[in-house]
Order: structure tokens, then sequence, then C-alpha cells
């Protein structure tokens, strides 16, 4: 069943939550909206699920008018962050719960609540664990537990609120790979809540960027991540290394385009997107080293030009044959470099390092 919501406004006292917000997700996509806190996201969430409900505009599945429906009726799966299990149940019981709650007329035979049941365990891979308590369980354990109830009413959306962000980080990334692979057997629209950019970035099919209530971008996780459509996208998702026209002026004075830029625009270039030499050449930043440090499979760079600081990431083998020191002069030199003014993009330019910039 697909979902759209049409020009939802929400405000809460003085501040607008949400502001004409519009968005279609169709059956099968997994949707992540993604932004820091206060941006609106979980009362996004909370409308669709018809948890809270919206000042104007509306929501509506499969093209069926939903705005006023009640949530028992709207046929959705919520799963918390906090798990919201019952402690005195166990989880045979907790999953079971939604479907031993229904009318009478609609209640399954016990014999096919206890087969569905189990076999939403075994989905979940937890089926061993159908005797036990919450309290027995680890938070991980506790999550796909949740998740298992929200799916056992035969849900014909499922809406995720934060749903690993009291996890570990190991753990996150075992269940958001596992949720990936749920989601693709199940086959109905899903939306989760996140703040976390690797998590929307791996598990989503497209991703929702959102800020002071409304969209900033929606695409897949590539085109937000390479193609980033304002400056807050940019600094929202990964690294990023923010130059003032006084300083990517020296970029732009060998390049027309890039050098029409005003001079209150500012240059955007990903650590990862940075090349660190140590010859000359026409368009280069001279810098020096200040800190050099390995993290994981990447070497992190920290140099400074005229006082400001720019990270660079290499991968180790690019650092092994640089064998960079603290105290070192470099010349930098940008692989991509977008310059917007204001929030619109001037200029959006790859280099070809090899004939020079």
């Amino acid at each position: 069943m697909s979902i759209e919501v049409r020009n939802i406004s929400k405000r809460f006292g003085n501040f607008a939550a949400l502001d004409n917000i519009s968005l279609e997700i169709p059956t099968g996509e997994l949707v992540a909206l993604l932004g820091p806190s206060g941006c609106g996201k979980t009362t996004l969430l909370r409308i669709i699920a018809g948890m809270e409900s919206a000042d104007s505009g509306s929501v509506l599945f499969h093209g069926a008018e939903a705005t006023h429906v009640h949530t028992r009726e709207r046929q959705v799966g919520f799963v918390f962050q906090h798990y919201a299990l019952f402690r005195h149940m166990t989880v045979f019981e907790n999953v079971a719960f939604g479907l031993r709650v229904k009318p009478r007329a609609e209640r399954p035979a016990e014999a096919e609540i206890r087969e569905r049941v189990m076999n939403l365990l075994k989905l979940v891979q937890l089926d061993w664990l159908a005797d036990r308590y919450p309290s027995q369980l680890s938070g991980g354990q506790r999550q796909r537990i949740a998740l298992a109830r929200a799916l056992a009413v035969e849900p014909k959306v499922l809406l995720l609120d934060e749903p690993f962000g009291a996890l570990d980080t190991q753990v996150r990334k075992e269940l958001r790979r596992w949720l990936r692979r749920l989601h693709d057997e199940m086959h109905i629209a899903s939306v989760f809540v996140t703040h976390d950019q690797e998590e929307a970035l791996e598990v989503a099919d497209r991703v929702v960027v959102m800020n002071k209530g409304r969209i900033e971008q929606l695409g897949t996780p590539d085109e937000v991540y390479s193609a980033p459509a304002s400056p807050f996208v940019y600094r929202f998702l990964g690294n990023v290394n923010v130059f003032h026209s006084r300083l990517h002026g020296k970029w732009a004075e060998v390049d027309s385009a890039i050098g029409k830029a005003k001079d209150d625009s500012l240059a955007f270039v990903r650590p990862h997107d940075i090349e660190i030499t140590r010859e000359a050449s026409s368009g280069a930043l001279q810098a020096g080293v200040q800190h050099v440090q390995a993290i994981g499979p990447l070497v992190r760079v920290e140099v400074e030009h005229q006082g400001e600081v720019i990270e660079v990431e290499l991968t180790r083998e690019q650092h092994q044959a640089l064998a960079l020191a603290a105290g070192e002069i470099v010349w930098l030199r940008p692989r991509k470099l977008r310059v917007f003014q204001g929030n619109d993009m001037v200029d959006s330019r790859d280099f070809d390092l090899g004939a020079g910039i």
C-alpha cells in the first residue's frame, strides 16, 4: 500500500514543526526521514500513523483519504525506539498481543495465532526465545521482537521511529542489514526516522533530508550524498571542508566558471575529494601538515592554509606512498568543487587532475 502526504503543516505554539510537506512513497519502498533533532521527522511519522493530527494537509493510503481515519483502522505497524514491550509477558505473548486484542469477529483462532507468531519469530530468527521475558533479552533481540509484534497484525505500512537509536554501534550495523533483507521479503511501504546519516544511506531506497520542518532534498542515497542540493545537505551528510571566497578564489582563478562566484559564496569539498602532492602546480594551495591520524582503513590529515584548517582523507595505501609527517609543506588540489551562493548552486565541477586544474 502506497503512502502520500499532501501539503502537511503542523505547529506547536509558535514553532513550525512541519511546513507544507508533500511526499509520495510507493508500495515496496523503504524511505528514510533524515535530519537533526527538531527538524520534524518524528512529527511527520506520527501524522502518517494517525498518532498526531496535522493543522492542514492530507494523508492518503493507496490513493484513499486517511487523514481522519483512526490509527486502529490505518493498518499501520509502528516500532518505537525503546521497544515498548510488555515486561510481564513472554516473547510469544508480546508478539501475539495485537492479534488477541482484535474484535472477536476479526480475531484469528488460537491455532492460527500460534502458527502466525511462531512463523514471525522464525522470520526474525528468535523462535528459540518464545518463552523468555523481555528482561532476559539483549537490546537487539528486544528490538527484533518489537518489529515482529508490529508485523503480527499484517500491516500494510511499516513505520519505525529511530528503531536502532538505543543500541550500540555493532548491533545497529547488524540490525540495519537485517532490516533491509526483511523489508525486501515483506515488500510493503516502510518509513523509518533516523538522525544517523550512515544508517539512512545504507538502508534506504530513498532519503528525505529534512531541516526546520521542510524537505531540503529527496533522492537516492547516492544522489543526496554525491549531489547535495543545498549547503545544509552538504554539511549534514558526512564531513566537508567549507571555503569562503577568499580561499577558494585561489582555485577559482584558473577556472572561469567558478571564478564568477560572488565574494560571499562558499565552496564545498569533501575530505576524500582533495589530492595532496609535494609538487607545486597552477591553482594548488600551499599548506602545512599539522596532524596525521589513522582511523580504520582511512588516514585523516589536517593541514593549515593561512589560518584555516583543511581536512583530507587518504587511503592507507595513499598515505604509505606519501609518508606524510607533521610540519611538512604540501600542495592541495580538489577533485570535485561545489560552489553555492546562499542556497543556490553557482557551479559544480569535477577536475581532471591528470591534466591539471
